[in-house]
């Protein structure tokens, strides 16, 4: 089952704040529900094409490209450290340490590009 802790997250977050970071993004990191690792970007240097995306993390590679894709692929990485995943699709078993969200932008706040 699925968790997420605060506890866990705040073990998580130095290495996230590192990569928005070495990036010069600016961004929120949160817990969804308990079992959800929440990303939220707020405003940086990339230009993701869009203000108010959620990213598919499994797809990062075919919807972005240059400095996004390697950014966005580095904090899914990082976000990803410590978790595993033996869900097996055919039988409906999902078996996850935690999900992961990014999310550009927020539903009542823009991502904003800064130059």
């Amino acid at each position: 089952m699925a968790y997420m802790s605060q506890e866990k997250k705040k073990s998580i977050a130095p290495a996230i704040k590192a990569v928005l970071k070495e990036f010069g993004m600016k961004g929120s990191i949160g817990v969804d529900n308990h079992s959800t690792l929440v990303v939220n970007l707020s405003q940086g240097s990339i230009d993701f094409g869009s203000t108010h995306d959620n990213v598919n993390h499994y797809w990062i590679a075919s919807h972005y490209s240059g400095v996004a894709e390697k950014f966005l692929t580095k904090l899914k990485d990082v976000m990803m450290n410590g978790n595993h995943d033996n869900s097996d699709i055919m039988t409906d078993y999902f078996d996850v340490g935690w999900y992961i969200d990014i999310n550009i932008g927020k539903w009542n706040k823009p991502y904003q590009v800064t130059s």
